[in-house]
């Protein structure tokens, strides 16, 4: 089982990497909405998550 710290920090890192796909998509010609309004909403998840873990410890 992970440990909490290790859940935070795994979590730390799929909200960066989701903050660069953003970028990424953002910065193409002709970005996909789907596509930007799908990323955005897993990394709010995450966000929020992080804040819930964050908060209890």
């Amino acid at each position: 089982m992970m440990t909490m710290d290790g859940r935070i920090e795994s979590l730390k890192e799929r909200h960066a990497a989701l903050e660069m796909q953003i970028a990424e998509e953002d910065s193409r010609p002709r970005p996909d909405a789907d596509t930007l309004f799908r990323l955005k909403l897993e990394k709010l998840r995450i966000k929020e998550e992080l804040e819930r873990l964050l908060s209890s410890q």
